[in-house]
């Protein structure tokens, strides 16, 4: 059988912000002629360090330390080791993902005002008990009170862009109602097939190979299931049809096209379909984004 995803992301929060100069400029102290000059440009903003950036708006060392602490604190409490690079990685791209949603947040004219900012953290403050509550939980993960408030904003951004994406994803799609025959060696799924090409009956063979779920796999929209490989092969078959052996991480399987058509999405394919679209525009976004990693 296929194990179904959950939404694997909860955006980790991330904080961008540059730095800005100025320069002022005495007149002279004598009133002597002088020949004209050139008007003096003032000096550009110096960036902050940082560790990408993302059309122009930086993600920086500060940040990104602070979030890798964060993540690394998460993992060792849920019981997992995660080596040095793979938390890096994991870490920037999160945070990469997160201010390119935001950005497209922006971009389509969600505008969070000081007021709406204040009475989301007026409501985060109420909901963990305090001020005080708020603050000890702030410092305890790396945050002063101004840092949380920008923080909070990106991500509110981020995830009305999120919310966005996965809205527009339909409820209905184009399925196919499968059974299966799984086994765990591809000696036995070759001789499962040889036995359906000599008139054997695919649900009584799906049922000797699993009698508790008799091979039902139900209605699944494409990208449901979690290998490429199987996925391609249901949705090369009509109904009434059966695959060739597919071998996949789960084992070896046949799967036959019970019905086709335009069907509802179930809670769990709907979940698995944000999740696939949510990806593809992340993808499709990277792509036309400038991302430049500072080395």
């Amino acid at each position: 059988m296929f194990s179904k995803p959950r939404f694997l992301t909860q955006l980790i929060i991330v904080l961008v912000f540059g730095l800005s100069a100025c320069a002022s400029f005495a007149p002279p102290s004598t009133p002597t002629p002088q020949l004209p000059t050139a008007t003096p440009v003032p000096p550009t903003a110096t960036p902050p360090p940082s560790v990408a950036t993302v059309d122009g708006e930086y993600i920086t060392v500060a940040e990104f330390q602070a979030e890798l602490a964060r993540y690394k604190s998460a993992q060792t409490a849920l019981g997992i080791t995660v080596s040095e690079e793979d938390a890096n990685k994991a870490v920037l791209e999160d945070m990469i993902t997160q201010v390119m949603l935001s950005q497209a947040a922006r971009a389509a004219n969600f505008n969070l005002t000081e007021p709406d900012l204040k009475s989301r953290l007026d409501a985060l403050t109420k909901s963990v008990g305090g001020a005080e509550a708020l603050s000890a939980w702030e410092s305890a993960h790396g945050y002063d009170d101004a840092s949380f408030k920008v923080a909070l904003k990106l991500s509110a951004e981020a995830a009305w862009m999120r919310d966005k994406i996965i809205a527009d994803v339909p409820t209905t799609v184009e399925q196919i109602h499968v059974r299966q025959i799984l086994t765990y060696n591809e000696e036995d799924a070759r001789a499962a097939l040889e036995k359906l090409k000599g008139g054997a009956d695919f649900d009584e063979l799906a049922a000797q190979y699993d009698p508790t779920t008799l091979g039902e796999l139900g209605w699944v929209p494409r990208g449901y299931l979690l290998d490429a490989k199987a996925d391609e092969a249901v949705f090369a078959l009509q109904a009434g049809a059966y695959s060739d052996v597919v071998a996949t991480d789960a084992g070896f399987h046949i799967f036959k096209a019970l019905e086709r058509g335009d069907h509802p999405l179930s809670p769990d394919a709907l979940l698995t379909v944000q999740e696939l679209a949510l990806k593809n525009w992340v993808a499709e976004q990277r792509a036309k984004s400038k991302i430049v990693l500072v080395p």
